[in-house]
């Protein structure tokens, strides 16, 4: 007969959060260690309170495979994004893409240009990975040409991913917020405007202002000439190049399933490197494995296009089935009712709600490792607040997502901060204070609530939000 369990202490759970920070810096900034060893540690700190409090060790990882089962979905996008970049790039779609980005693009716009094309494909695609490992991947080469420094760009290509992955119909983050929040996805949609309109201008507007400031004496066009011959040099640089980037474009804008869409775009890409870029047969197959690989002689043109394939992936795949059994095993304990108990008894009004979810979502990215554990525990764990004040779910799902699914590239070892960095080249922390339009979505949300703006309210009694009020009922 199994112990009696209950929920941990306030100690208990503070331990827990507090051994997590302290495994996170030992190992990764005074030891140097592997991050995803620091997450198999904090497997066992969870495991040891766990036992305390009553659970058996077969309780505790049937946690940990739930948390990892509702997590596969983002692995298996992960193989199939790594597939994608592996066999573009081989097929000379990726380098084609940079090539007449070059050509087109005036280097004082570029970050500006960057973050409204990954803007773009995010919400036609509804998929920031996707966005990031095609466009963005693009982008990086042909900002890194244009001389920009390269945690600058990934900023600004991150902040156009996360436009769509918060806000097109097609993104699963955006369809599961609202599904979780009980409000038409739709609505969702126009409630979210109200934060991510005014976050895009001013980011654009940050964008475009730092892209002159880095070029006002015209910038050296040099390294940009460099590369147009390289890519020329190895790769047939045609427009047909791109038809696959078209093909994965419509087919996701069509709300196909981003899996199956995103590996027959891989494949697309070895036959491309088969029939245009006179790979052999087996070769071209072998880059959905392997990745590409080319020795060009321009060490930032190599570091750019060696890269993608299934094993490119499999370092963050690792991390990222780490993170996500931390996730599943701080909810089987009971760590996240422990502090949704702590969170209702302090938020009684609508500004301490609006950040009390958006604080849940970030701590579901910190200590769950995936967008979709954010999502979950910034809507589960704060929406009787919101029905006990009588404001609208449509303010829950709004907060839920600038809690969430904005703040995801911002931890090292979630799954978006992980992809980010692995495929961008550049490190979480070197990109985060250039997330300038996730930021914002993160401020304005905050200040929406703090003053009582655009906070709507279920019933007509309510007078002191100066803000638009409705009658939903």
């Amino acid at each position: 007969m199994s112990n009696e369990r209950r929920l941990p202490t306030l100690p208990e759970v503070l331990f827990v959060l507090m051994s997590f920070v302290l495994i996170m810096f030992l190992f990764i900034v005074q030891f140097e260690l592997p991050i995803q060893l620091a997450l198999l540690t904090t497997w066992f700190v969870i495991m040891t309170v766990g036992l305390r409090i009553g659970y058996s060790y077969f309780e505790m990882q049937r946690g940990i495979l739930k948390g990892i089962y509702d997590g596969l979905e983002a692995v298996l996008i992960l193989i199939s994004v790594g597939a994608l970049i592996g066999t573009w790039i081989a097929g000379g779609i990726v380098p084609s893409i940079i090539y007449y980005g070059l050509t087109i693009i005036d280097p004082s716009i570029f970050l500006l240009a960057a973050f409204i094309t990954c803007a773009i494909t995010s919400l036609a695609t509804g998929t920031s990975f996707g966005s990031a490992g095609t466009a963005g991947i693009a982008m990086m080469g042909i900002g890194i040409s244009f001389g920009f420094p390269v945690a600058l760009v990934a900023g600004a290509v991150i902040s156009g991913c996360y436009v769509g992955d918060k806000l097109s119909p097609l993104s699963d983050t955006t369809v599961m917020t609202a599904s979780l929040s009980k409000v038409n996805v739709i609505e969702h949609i126009k409630s979210m405007l109200y934060v991510s309109i005014p976050a895009f201008v001013i980011a654009g507007i940050l964008f475009l202002t730092t892209g002159f400031f880095f070029n006002s004496g015209g910038g050296d066009l040099s390294q940009a000439e460099d590369t147009m011959a390289s890519l020329t040099a190895f790769f047939n640089i045609s427009w047909v190049m791109v038809v696959p980037a078209a093909v994965v474009i419509i087919l996701l804008a069509f709300k196909k399933p981003s899996i199956p869409v995103i590996l027959f775009g891989a494949l697309l890409g070895s036959f491309w490197a088969f029939f245009f870029q006179d790979v052999a047969f087996l070769d071209a197959i072998k880059t959905l494995y392997t990745g590409s690989s080319i020795s060009s002689g321009v060490a930032f043109i190599d570091e750019l296009l060696n890269r993608g394939g299934i094993t490119f992936m499999l370092e963050v795949i690792a991390l990222i089935i780490f993170a996500l059994g931390v996730g599943g095993l701080m909810e089987q304990i009971g760590i996240l009712r422990v502090i949704c108990v702590k969170l209702l008894a302090w938020a009684d009004n609508a500004g301490k709600t609006t950040l009390s979810t958006i604080i849940s979502g970030f701590f579901g990215n910190f200590f769950g490792g995936a967008a979709y554990v954010s999502v979950i525990t910034a809507s589960k764990i704060t929406e009787e607040n919101y029905d006990d004040l009588g404001i609208d779910r449509r303010v829950l799902s709004r907060n839920t997502e600038a809690g969430g699914t904005v703040t995801t590239p911002m931890v090292p070892w979630s799954d978006g901060g992980v992809f980010m960095a692995a495929t961008l080249g550049v490190s979480t922390l070197g990109y985060l204070p250039f997330l300038w339009f996730n930021f914002l979505v993160v401020i304005i949300t905050a200040l929406y609530g703090l003053t009582n703006r655009f906070i709507w309210y279920t019933n007509t009694n309510e007078t002191d939000s100066p803000g638009i009020k409705e009658n939903v009922n």
